[in-house]
């Protein structure tokens, strides 16, 4: 199994697309305030910048580079006044926003040259191109574009590996992401310790060692809380219990409430209240 079937379980459950919002240059001081439930992907096409986080200089951009706020996060960029910096950029929208677990695992920030990426090199050539010009059909040629950059830089992320524990290590691991790709495609199977293991050729033992030290959890606990999450997606959505239960891997609705309860605090049906009022409060 590759890596990209890895990233295929996660994104199936969990979409992720973007709107571009900015197509030229930015010239003096321009500021996101962190207050949208999404985050930003932004290509410095051309020009320099410096990027604060606050009162603090975070990035200083030379030249063609990638930054990506998979979460909300308050920026401002900073460039020269008359001659500006060519960006284009585009909100990042992961679907259950705080209960993504991808979003959940990047880091806050990624700040890459455009260099250090060159398999991204023929989209990011269409991508400006359509930036520049007057196509029909442009924002969603673009929103599009930006998905698949994102996507390619998902799978740079995986491939670079990280020294720390966390779901994108593990959907790095050689042997460790057969199990995580399975948990994500087929939730709804009764997982046990020693079938997972079976999928990553190790023994139970030694498969529930690495899988906490490189995911982070136990593989008990991350699959309990991937199938909790799919549930609060499947509330929102408005599949009834019964379904979503079976859905989900649990023998009963008695079974998925108490372990949605032991989690999340709340019956399902009190956090989908709960939820719902918080949709209505966060309108304007």
């Amino acid at each position: 199994m590759c890596i990209r079937d890895s990233l295929e379980g996660l994104l199936g459950h969990f979409s992720v697309s973007a709107r571009t919002f900015q197509a030229g240059p930015l010239c003096g001081i321009n500021t996101l305030d962190g207050s949208l439930p999404y985050g930003q992907l932004h290509l410095l096409r051309q020009g320099e910048a410096e990027v604060w986080h606050g009162t603090t200089r975070a990035y200083r951009l030379a030249g063609p580079t990638l930054l990506f706020y998979p979460r909300p996060v308050a920026h401002r960029f900073v460039t020269d006044r008359e001659q500006g910096a060519e960006f284009v950029c585009a909100h990042i929208v992961f679907e259950g926003h705080a209960a993504n677990p991808l979003a959940n695992a990047l880091p806050s920030c990624v700040c890459l040259p455009l260099a250090t990426l060159p398999d991204c090199v023929p989209v990011l050539t269409l991508l400006f191109a359509e930036a520049q010009a007057t196509n029909c059909g442009r924002q969603v040629m673009l929103d599009r574009l930006f998905e698949v950059v994102l996507i390619q830089l998902l799978r740079h992320l995986m491939e670079l590996g990280s020294t720390q524990a966390g779901l994108i290590t593990g959907l790095a691991h050689p042997q460790l992401r057969h199990a995580l790709a399975a948990i994500h495609q087929t939730p709804a199977q009764p997982w046990s310790v020693e079938s997972l293991a079976s999928l990553a050729g190790m023994s139970r033992s030694v498969f529930a060692n690495q899988f906490r030290d490189v995911v982070g959890e136990t593989p008990a606990g991350y699959l309990q809380r991937w199938r909790i999450g799919l549930v609060q997606k499947w509330l929102k959505n408005g599949q009834p219990l019964r379904l979503i239960a079976e859905e989900a891997g649990y023998s009963s609705e008695p079974a998925l409430s108490r372990a949605f309860k032991s989690q999340c605090g709340l019956s399902p049906k009190a956090w989908l209240v709960q939820e719902q009022q918080r949709s209505l409060d966060a309108r304007p």
